[in-house]
């Protein structure tokens, strides 16, 4: 606990993926003062085509009550 699931596009190589889920790991440690065998990230592709329907309906549009950072430009 906790683990972070994030969702994004095919595509990305594994350097990149790997890169991400270091910095997730290493936000999750800095902000919420848990050890680095505690966090888990798990990384969830799609095709763009699919978005809509399988991540921004369900998780962003209808997950308000759970969305901490909206898409767009705007503060952290």
């Amino acid at each position: 606990m906790p683990h972070v699931i994030v969702k994004l596009w095919t595509g990305k190589s594994e350097r990149q993926k790997a890169k991400l889920t270091k910095e997730v790991t290493k936000a999750v440690m800095a902000s919420l003062d848990y050890g680095v065998e505690s966090v888990s990230v798990s990384l969830e592709e799609f095709e763009p085509g699919e978005w809509t329907e399988k991540v921004y309906k369900p998780d962003i549009i209808n997950g308000r009550g759970k969305l901490y950072k909206k898409p767009g430009y705007g503060p952290l």
